[in-house]
């Protein structure tokens, strides 16, 4: 039996005018088809000075786009001298769905542009990057994902402010006069120090968890004197407090450098919460499904293909409320 996914509109404290919310959206749309015409940036400055609520669904419109990446890159190309206008409807339709359903805080907590731009690397929703640094260590950037590269006489760092990244350390050949330089990872949480290896670190929310394939890497707390050293072979998390229990590494869990997310038996809610780092928008599983386990190897740079063959192998449905709102659902 289908079970359509309850919505819930804003709380109170983040509601918009809808007719603001609309505007927001279509506004923005337009901006993007053509970024260089004054007349409707003034037109645009006038109507947000216009309304405090202008000026409120207008921000709210920039966060949404920039967390979701909803106005297509195409958009702004001219065809045949305009968008087309079934592009346009998608994406203000999109936007206005997003502006209303979801709240303010989630959208500004995640939604963290400024880094992207300071960063002096960075991967939007979907996209992957090699990197290779000049003491000759390579690194893999997974999807969203932002660092800076601090390399000086003393040491090397990599401040990863958010995402993945895969990092395999090089040698850093120094003249025999200079003393060797340290190689650190550094998150919200801690630090982690390679010790001659090839590793994955990954940000979530509230920690840092450390993948080692080769070597081994030091994890020190942020707010702790702990250090604990973890081989190859080895995983574990960590807060800024304590450090987890060293377990044995997915041998799948460097498999998206090569564009795969590979599943066994995994549950469905954890295989669509991955999946959903790699596509702009929303992917939810519905709670009634989210035990079902799946396993394969899942090509990352086409999630639409991967959405569709879920019910060829799982009792469920794949329901699109828009390309950017999509959930799974039991049939």
């Amino acid at each position: 039996m289908h079970h359509a996914e309850s919505l819930s509109p804003l709380d109170s404290s983040d509601k918009l005018d809808r007719a603001a919310v609309r505007q927001a959206a279509g506004w923005l749309v337009l901006l993007h088809e053509d970024r260089q015409n004054p007349q409707t940036l003034e037109g645009l400055s006038q109507w947000r000075v216009a309304d405090p609520e202008h000026e409120r669904a207008w921000q709210r419109a920039q966060l949404v786009n920039d967390k979701f990446g909803l106005i297509p890159a195409q958009l702004g190309l001219p065809v045949l001298g305009h968008a087309t206008d079934s592009s346009r409807r998608r994406a203000i339709k999109a936007l206005v769905l997003l502006m209303t359903f979801v709240p303010a805080s989630y959208v500004a907590y995640r939604s963290t542009p400024w880094r992207e731009w300071a960063a002096d690397y960075a991967t939007r929703t979907g996209e992957r990057r090699s990197l290779s640094l000049n003491d000759g260590t390579e690194l893999e950037l997974n999807t969203d994902t932002a660092l800076d590269v601090q390399f000086d006489a003393v040491q090397r760092l990599i401040k990863l402010h958010r995402g993945e990244v895969l990092i395999d350390t090089g040698a850093d050949p120094r003249r025999a006069d200079e003393s060797f330089r340290p190689f650190w990872v550094q998150t919200r949480q801690g630090r982690i120090r390679a010790l001659g290896t090839r590793f994955v670190v990954r940000r979530d929310d509230n920690i840092t968890r450390v993948q080692v394939y080769d070597g081994a890497v030091e994890v020190q707390p942020r707010h702790t004197a702990t250090r604990q050293v973890i081989q190859a072979g080895q995983q574990l998390s960590f807060s800024a407090d304590a450090v987890q229990l060293p377990r044995p590494v997915d041998p799948h869990g460097a498999d998206w450098s090569r564009g795969l997310l590979v599943a066994q038996q995994m549950p469905l809610g954890e295989f669509t919460r991955e999946l959903a780092r790699y596509r702009p928008g929303l992917l939810r599983c519905d709670p009634a499904i989210a035990d079902l386990r799946i396993s394969g190897a899942f090509q990352l740079d086409n999630t639409d293909q991967v959405l569709a063959a879920l019910p060829e192998t799982l009792p469920v449905n794949v329901v699109y409320r828009t390309r950017f709102w999509v959930s799974v659902t039991a049939t």
